[in-house]
């Protein structure tokens, strides 16, 4: 197996490459990222620039920003930093699709009231949710939990809509959770429809804007993004975002407990990633600790 000089991607990625130094495509990506998105003084004037931006754009309505959370550390942290560290106005927004962890639960309820954050729940159709995840085991395709995904992109976007609010903050970083080949996880409504239209037995409603969807697509983002103008801005691109320092400062400003491992904030989650390892060989593990070896939080020989 031909292994990375830096992280720990493998040949067992797709399109998996090593240059002339024995570094993968994969790290010089990541690095060719982080000169377009500076973690340094640089990148907290585009952090700064941001938030002006968005309180002019919001200055009329009750929130400045709508916050993805799922009670794990990254959008736990992501509440603390938006309300308290730069000032605005946050509507949490959680996805229920049948399948949270309860530790998850008491993160979001301790954070949001610690916080002082309107909190809202959108509930998926269970019947329909529950047949997608069916035909995706039948389709036996690895990313199983795509249309959830892509229904708490959509819950996001439908939140907008409902409150007036032009901005989206999502938790994600690059450097820490790493960068997935498509063929892993293919993120597109079209997809989803295709899947569910040969393996599925409820049929997928058709889209409105102001309504949860599992399909959402290039020509439903266009809406949103070129009609509706609702901006998507990941803050953590752009500052020293260190995970062991944040599961310190959570757990002791809004009383956060982990959930018993990355992404677990979503109990279907464990399912997947024994789904991936045990019928396609994939380890997604691999991606995450590459990303956190790129960024010194983690060594490569541990």
């Amino acid at each position: 197996m031909s292994n990375c000089k830096i992280c720990v991607v493998d040949d067992s990625f797709p399109n998996f490459k090593l240059d002339k130094n024995g570094i993968c495509n994969y790290c010089n990506l990541h690095f060719e990222m982080e000169k377009d998105m500076p973690n340094d003084q640089r990148g907290m004037e585009i952090i700064n620039k941001k938030v002006k931006e968005i309180k002019n754009r919001n200055k009329k309505n009750k929130y400045d920003v709508v916050v993805g959370v799922s009670g794990g550390r990254d959008s736990t942290y992501l509440l603390y930093y938006a309300k308290k560290i730069l000032g605005l106005r946050c509507l949490a927004i959680h996805l229920n699709d049948g399948f949270g962890n309860p530790v998850a639960g008491k993160n979001m309820e301790n954070a949001t009231k610690i916080l002082n954050i309107d909190f809202k729940v959108l509930t998926t159709d269970w019947k329909l949710s529950k047949d997608l995840k069916k035909s995706f085991l039948k389709a036996c395709v690895p990313d199983i939990e795509t249309p959830t995904d892509i229904a708490i992109a959509s819950a996001l976007y439908v939140a907008c809509i409902e409150y007036k609010v032009k901005d989206i903050f999502i938790g994600q970083s690059f450097r820490t959770e790493g960068i997935s080949p498509l063929e892993w996880n293919f993120l597109d409504g079209a997809y989803v429809k295709d899947i569910q239209k040969k393996y599925g037995t409820e049929k997928i409603p058709s889209w409105k804007p102001n309504k949860l969807c599992f399909d959402l697509d290039t020509k439903k983002l266009f809406y949103y993004v070129f009609i509706k103008r609702i901006k998507v801005f990941t803050p953590f691109y752009y500052f020293d975002y260190n995970r062991n320092e944040v599961d310190k400062l959570i757990y002791k400003e809004l009383s956060w407990k982990n959930t018993g491992a990355h992404y677990y904030d979503d109990l279907y989650q464990t399912l997947m990633f024994r789904w991936y390892k045990e019928k396609f060989g994939i380890d997604r593990r691999k991606f995450n600790y590459s990303a956190l070896i790129r960024s010194g939080q983690m060594k490569k020989e541990v």
